[in-house]
């Protein structure tokens, strides 16, 4: 992966312009009735304002955020089969998001 700015979610998300999703890390996800936030540690490209070089020890420029999908009818959520991953810090990880486009009911 050479070009991080070039994802289609991007096109479509006007607010994930600079985030490179794919090798972002969901951390937790709380479905609600008419929503879904994801808590992430987020990669940020360089065209996102909040970038900065990538700390010792990291591939990317990570950040913490949290991704909120609304929705005006109920939500649903499908995460993978298996449990979270636990990594070298302790945290759990639920792995990252490869696909993320809108859909018109």
């Amino acid at each position: 992966m050479d070009d991080l700015s070039s994802t289609a979610y991007e096109g479509a998300f006007a607010g994930l312009a600079g985030v490179y999703l794919e090798d972002s890390w969901v951390l937790e996800v709380a479905v609600q009735d008419q929503g879904c936030p994801f808590d992430l540690d987020a990669v940020l490209t360089p065209e996102h304002p909040r970038y900065r070089d990538p700390r010792p020890g990291e591939q990317y420029c990570y950040e913490r955020a949290r991704l909120t999908l609304t929705s005006g009818s109920a939500v649903e959520f499908q995460p993978g089969a298996g449990p979270p991953a636990t990594d070298a810090t302790g945290e759990q990880d639920w792995g990252n998001i490869d696909t993320f486009v809108p859909v018109d009911w």
